[in-house]
């Protein structure tokens, strides 16, 4: 256990020594202050707080995403590109260990990013408009005056579990299965950014199979909202929970079988 820890340890260091975390973090936080003092210099009509938390969260979510695609399309495909695999293979570790520090530190890095965004939103919002309580009644016209806190913890709970079962075990797939960082993460991005096109698309085809599309099945958080919905939110889940155990499964035994040396 004390060797996992340290090499956990070491890939933590590599995501968080580099300059570009702590910029894509500032970047992030930046944009937050800049919208709150550009609603207040325009006297944007904000009933409360929530109201712009809800908006600048789902901003907020976009940038996490592009960032956590980024760090695990680079991750493995990074130290090929960079010759460090070596490094990492004539070190007392199994490559499974190597394999599963990577992916629980991308992982963290992601929670933390949320964490962040959750509370300089909360803080900066507070500021600007004033802390209040409130339901999302007040926010999105819903008649069941559910409590604020609840729903923007689900909103949050139920973005983390996507992003994690889908976007970032998908580019830590490519990451394993390219040795080119530059190659898995533009591949990683384009398949993030054609997510919503190719569901729009496939939307339009009046087939059962189709519902089982991973990419069909990704906004989660849509369920927390007032409507009638085709499927269930447990339906959702488990559809991603089925691809989360293939991409996994695919990358542990690329990764495994890898010939390193050459």
């Amino acid at each position: 256990m004390g060797n996992f820890v340290d090499l956990l340890r070491n890939e933590n260091m590599k995501i968080y020594s580099r300059p570009r975390t702590w910029i894509m973090m500032g970047i992030m936080l930046v944009l937050m202050l800049a919208s709150n003092i550009i609603a207040v210099s325009v006297g944007a009509d904000v009933k409360s707080m929530w109201q712009v938390f809800s908006m600048q969260s789902l901003f907020g979510f976009s940038a996490i995403v592009i960032y956590a695609v980024i760090i695990a399309a680079d991750s493995v495909a990074g130290e090929f590109s960079a010759g460090t695999i070596k490094l990492l293979m004539i070190r007392p570790w199994s490559r499974s260990k190597i394999l599963l520090s990577k992916y629980i530190a991308i992982v963290g890095f992601a929670l933390f990013f949320f964490a962040a965004l959750f509370v300089w939103n909360y803080v900066l919002d507070g500021i600007f408009f004033g802390f209040s309580s409130g339901t999302v009644q007040e926010m999105l016209g819903d008649e069941s005056a559910r409590n604020i806190w609840g729903y923007m913890l689900s909103v949050y709970g139920l973005q983390i579990l996507a992003t994690t079962m889908t976007t970032i075990t998908l580019s830590f797939l490519l990451s394993t299965v390219f040795r080119s960082g530059g190659l898995s993460i533009g591949l990683s991005l384009l398949l993030m950014f054609m997510s919503g096109t190719l569901s729009g698309i496939f939307s339009l085809i009046d087939k059962p199979w189709v519902d089982y599309l991973w990419f069909m099945n990704e906004d989660l958080t849509s369920y927390l909202l007032p409507g009638t919905y085709e499927h269930t939110l447990g339906f959702s889940i488990g559809v991603l929970a089925v691809y989360y155990i293939v991409f996994i499964a695919i990358t542990w035994t690329v990764f495994n079988k890898r010939d390193i040396a050459s």
